[in-house]
């Protein structure tokens, strides 16, 4: 019996537009031989209320290399993301992510699992001011060995190389390398999600016309410009002391900003208190926490409506067990006089009272009028890129560190326009991470969840570079130790109780061997030997990210290990998808598996114990757990 295999690769979005086409035009399409085609001319004429005789001058922007980019775009990789845990924090739970390597190919694998869940989108991306790396996609096989040769290619086979304004194409190679991406990124965002790209004077005029073209010129949003310094003395006419924020929308129709600072959060803003109208409405609190650090003085009983006492933690007595009051007893007794305290009985029978405070839209906890600015009044005034040179002292205790980072302050603004609880930013620029930590300070003052993906190229440092001299010899090692340095910064001043962890996960050829995808080029001799299909240096965590990606996973989803009848098994999202990577998969193991009912289960192919037990195992799954999809690699 054949079992269904995961084809390991991302999806092929030529086809699926050839099929989306059809369905439209049956007539248009055709075959070649490589498979369906489209005829052009027909789909032309089908698409025209005239005659089409020819080529007609059109309005459109037009550079060399662009329906190769768009060819870029659309190819499906067969490379995949493997685990780094030795570089992340906290693995097995955080839902942050770092990626390494070449972001075309990482976007392109993020296509399934991230499909419309991206809410908002912000990169930096090289300015094209003659100076910069940029990424050379033309990457045939004839042309690998030419491109390693001439240096333009590292050990991850990364594809960077230098733009010089002297160059033949060289605003062309720049549009090219931006186009691709920015068209795989646009599959990503949610219907009422945004994408912010930073930008010089450059190719700011380019950027908008590429982006017309990908999102639509009706989703355009905004044009933000931001002061980045105060002066230049190597001017050669006029000072440019500014740069811009290109802010488009996925469907404008859709967006929804936040019209100021504290508007994220109205949402929870649920409950009116008529003897207090003035102070508008409110959300509670609980006024314990077990993170802020013990003091005796804040751990105290406060009166219950029984007659009892309420202690921190909902003990009935006092115990130095980490959790405390916020408040001391002299602002408790002001709050229980002026209506910010509320003693509620435990929904929990473990817990018995409960002690909430009452945050108000109109008013802080003091009582006083908050102050609140006008919609996006302060979103990019007085940030300075020097500020992000102190952030990098702060850190680092020294400059030097970042090579041109944005300042936090900036995305974090932008983020609290355009994010909100529970959101996903996507950096695929991330640079020294500034976006990663923008995401943290923001969830450290509303408490909110928003998750962040980042996605950098392993550029190395310059030998002569303070970064390189202090240890870090790539663009993404100084990443993840900003990110580490940030979070136990942001934890140790606020103790707010959110997600300081993140995932690493490095691009890679696949796991598989390359018969897996062109057996046809390997005769029954040859393919003796790859009797296990996998590669010998690939572990099962590997095998895993490369499953969740077939399957269209986020990666950021909790993962278990777990032993069932001897073998280890891992548990993505409680049960929507077991994966199992060892030998001997039988009758017996399916039996036990069942019980849980997955929604998914992988297994090798070359895993069962023979071939009558791969043929009963499905059988059994089938009868056992009807609803569970099974399928090998």
């Amino acid at each position: 019996m054949s079992l269904e295999k995961l084809d390991l690769a991302s999806p092929d979005l030529v086809n699926e537009n050839i099929e989306k086409i059809a369905a439209l035009f049956p007539n248009c399409v055709t075959e070649s031989s490589k498979g369906k085609a489209i005829d052009f001319d027909l789909l032309k004429q089908e698409l025209s209320d005239s005659v089409v005789e020819g080529n007609k001058e059109r309005y459109r922007l037009e550079w060399p290399g662009k329906r190769e980019a768009i060819v870029t775009a659309n190819l499906p990789t067969t490379k995949t993301l493997r685990p780094v845990r030795e570089d992340s924090v906290d693995f097995d739970n955080t839902e942050n992510l770092y990626i390494e390597g070449d972001n075309l190919e990482v976007l392109k694998l993020l296509q399934e699992s991230y499909l419309n869940k991206i809410k908002m989108i912000y990169i930096d991306p090289p300015y094209n001011t003659g100076k910069d790396f940029i990424y050379k996609d033309n990457f045939s096989k004839d042309e690998e060995k030419e491109l390693l040769e001439s240096g333009q290619t590292d050990e991850y086979k990364n594809r960077l190389i230098t733009n010089p304004d002297t160059a033949g194409r060289y605003h062309s190679d720049w549009l090219s390398m931006m186009y691709s991406r920015l068209k795989l990124a646009r599959n990503l965002l949610t219907q009422d999600g945004a994408v912010f790209v930073s930008i010089d004077e450059n190719e700011n005029h380019n950027l908008r016309k590429i982006c017309d073209e990908i999102f639509g010129e009706r989703n355009f949003v905004a044009e933000l410009i931001w002061q980045k310094k105060t002066g230049s003395s190597d001017a050669k006419n006029i000072a440019t002391i500014t740069e811009y924020v290109i802010i488009y929308s996925k469907e404008i129709t859709s967006l929804a900003f936040n019209q100021d600072e504290d508007a994220h959060d109205n949402a929870r803003y649920k409950y009116k208190d008529e003897y207090y109208e003035e102070r508008g409405p409110f959300y509670y609190d609980n006024l314990d926490r077990g993170t802020l650090g013990y003091h005796e003085s804040l751990d105290y009983g406060i009166p219950t409506p029984n007659g009892g006492l309420a202690f921190p933690n909902g003990r009935t007595k006092k115990l130095n067990d980490g959790w405390r009051w916020k408040w001391g007893k002299k602002k408790l007794e002001w709050g229980l006089n002026n209506g910010f305290i509320e003693v509620q009985e435990s929904s929990s029978k473990d817990c018995g009272w409960g002690v909430y405070y009452k945050i108000y839209l109109n008013v802080d906890n003091e009582g006083n009028p908050k102050k609140r600015s006008s919609p996006y009044k302060n979103i990019i005034q007085g940030i300075l890129n020097t500020h992000a040179s102190n952030e990098a002292k702060d850190l680092f205790n020294r400059t030097g560190i970042f090579s041109n980072p944005k300042p936090t302050n900036l995305i974090y603004n932008l983020l609290k326009i355009g994010s909100n609880e529970n959101d996903i930013l996507l950096d695929f620029f991330s640079g020294s991470a500034s976006s990663a930590q923008a995401v943290l300070k923001a969830n450290s003052e509303d408490n909110f969840r928003r998750k962040y993906i980042q996605v950098q190229i392993p550029e190395p440092t310059d030998d002569k570079s303070d970064a390189f001299k202090e240890g870090y010899n790539s663009i993404c090692e100084i990443g993840k130790e900003r990110i580490r340095r940030a979070a136990k910064k942001i934890k140790e001043e606020t103790k707010a109780d959110i997600d300081y962890g993140f995932r690493v996960y490095r691009l890679d050829e696949s796991n598989m061997q390359d018969v897996y995808y062109k057996p046809q080029e390997y005769d029954q001799g040859q393919l003796d030997a790859f009797a296990d299909n996998v590669k010998p240096d690939r572990t099962s965590d590997d095998l895993l990210a490369q499953v969740m990606i077939d399957w269209g996973l986020p990666l950021s989803l909790k993962i278990e290990r777990i032993d069932i009848k001897g073998k280890e098994v891992f548990k993505v999202a409680e049960n929507s998808l077991y994966a199992c990577f060892d030998k001997g998969i039988d009758e017996e193991f399916a039996k036990e598996i069942a019980n849980d009912s997955p929604l998914r289960i992988v297994f090798k192919d070359s895993g069962f114990k023979n071939d009558t037990a791969k043929t009963n195992v499905k059988q059994l799954l089938k009868q056992l757990s009807p609803e569970t999809e099974m399928k090998v690699i």
